[in-house]
């Protein structure tokens, strides 16, 4: 059997599961890592490809496929029903806006959007709601995750990030 590395992954492996020590547990409010990247400059560090006014967009550091964004209100906020009317407004503008970046950038043939609301639903990040645009390809993971329990993703991520970048530089 041939071992696909992803390394980059352990990161996000490390940070969702570590563990409690009794007795060392301190009272700090965590840094939610969207806000901390929505508060740098636009960057291939934060990954941030486009800042509107009430949400921006930004690549996702663990991805389910090349392209893998989030749209994100800047509002830090969980609650599905909070949102405004102009942060329902420029969201919905910035899915459009991605779909129309990744056809042209990677040529994505259908894609996925959605959103997981809390911890049941999947959400990774249960504290700062997002939508999720995963472009999609003929035959984009056939049959690796069903016999190897791995997908495969072509390009690196920051390869992605400056072609998808420079598309959203246009607008």
């Amino acid at each position: 059997m041939k071992t696909l590395w992803a390394p980059w992954r352990m990161a996000f492996i490390e940070a969702s599961h570590k563990p409690a020590v009794t007795g060392q547990i301190k009272k700090t409010k965590a840094i939610c890592v969207f806000c901390a990247a929505q508060s740098g400059k636009t960057s291939v560090k934060n990954l941030v490809v486009y800042r509107g006014t009430a949400a921006y967009v930004i690549m996702n550091k663990f991805p389910y496929s090349n392209g893998h964004l989030l749209v994100i209100p800047n509002r830090h906020l969980s609650d599905y029903g909070k949102l405004t009317a102009d942060e329902h407004a420029e969201m919905g503008l910035l899915l459009s806006l991605s779909r129309e970046v990744l056809t042209q950038v990677l040529k994505a043939e259908g894609f996925n959007i959605g959103m997981n609301l809390g911890g049941l639903a999947g959400a990774g990040i249960r504290e700062h709601l997002h939508y999720h645009m995963v472009p999609r390809w003929a035959g984009d993971h056939n049959f690796m995750p069903i016999f190897a329990e791995a997908k495969c993703l072509p390009e690196h991520l920051e390869a992605t990030y400056t072609k998808v970048k420079r598309a959203f530089d246009k607008f």
